[in-house]
């Protein structure tokens, strides 16, 4: 697994409930990084330094995820990690940020810029997961195996025990499920993303993973603050993400300025499967 950046990582304290770990790397105007449910921010691994030539990229985990710390009191619905980005931004008084996420992290690049939108310059959303229905909806729709293993999370105690015995092997048949090529999915990154969750005492899976899935509607909500976005958004899609077309096109018409791109041979997990093409759009 190789660092990010050569300073490793900090961790920013936001409250006296809220810390977040990040990493700073390159030089340049500030670019923010948001990843997803379930990893951390290694996940940029292969984008970062790509980016970093241009900007100076605070790679962040999402409140309770990776190594930021879990408040056991917090819901980890829309609002509450949005509150998190909002108070990292300006924790370090970030200002003209290029703000770059992928999954609920484009959506929370999304709604922060709609909350602070004089600190934003641009928005890169990758693969926005705005769409859902239902209980893990759009992790359901990656293979047979994700939509019964994710859907009994929901369940009273058995979820809560099931997650919690979730191994490696179905992390890895879950993941896989957002690759347009599955071997694209690193075995070294996936250790760490099943080392990191699966830490004694951290309860990441039973607690966390399941709050930002039990709240949903809170993503698909969220859709109702795009209309505040000043800053010039571009919509990343990879061609096999799990929305469709007529929820992306959706999303793009609740924007005021907005483009979309669509990466080839690329599924959910864009910035892992293919960080170049990811970087090439961002970089133009």
């Amino acid at each position: 697994m190789h660092p990010i950046s050569d300073e490793g990582p900090s961790l920013l304290k936001i409250s006296d409930k809220l810390s977040l770990r990040y990493e700073k790397s390159g030089s340049g105007p500030p670019l923010v990084l948001l990843h997803t449910i379930r990893t951390q921010l290694e996940h940029f691994r292969d984008l970062a330094p790509l980016l970093a030539r241009s900007f100076t990229v605070y790679a962040v985990d999402l409140p309770g995820h990776g190594h930021s710390p879990i408040d056991r009191s917090a819901t980890y619905d829309e609002p509450y990690m949005r509150q998190g980005v909002v108070g990292f931004l300006e924790a370090l008084n970030l200002r003209d940020v290029t703000i770059v996420g992928e999954s609920i992290g484009a959506v929370l690049a999304l709604t922060a810029a709609a909350e602070v939108p004089d600190r934003i310059r641009a928005v890169y959303a990758l693969n926005t997961y705005d769409y859902e229905t239902r209980y893990g909806d759009g992790i359901r729709r990656g293979n047979w195996f994700a939509n019964i293993i994710v859907g009994s999370l929901q369940i009273p105690i058995f979820g809560a025990i099931g997650a919690a015995l979730a191994d490696r092997r179905i992390l890895g048949k879950i993941m896989g499920g957002g690759y347009a090529d599955r071997r694209k999915l690193p075995a070294d990154l996936l250790d760490e993303f099943h080392k990191t969750g699966g830490r004694p005492h951290y309860h990441y899976v039973e607690y966390v993973e399941r709050k930002v899935l039990s709240g949903w509607r809170s993503w698909s909500k969220a859709r109702e603050r795009y209309a505040a976005v000043k800053a010039p958004v571009t919509l990343i899609y990879g061609d096999k993400d799990w929305s469709r077309v007529p929820e992306r096109e959706r999303t793009k018409a609740l924007l005021k300025n907005a483009r979309m791109v669509t990466l080839p041979n690329t599924g959910h997990f864009s910035a892992v499967e293919n960080p170049k093409g990811a970087a090439n759009v961002i970089l133009a």
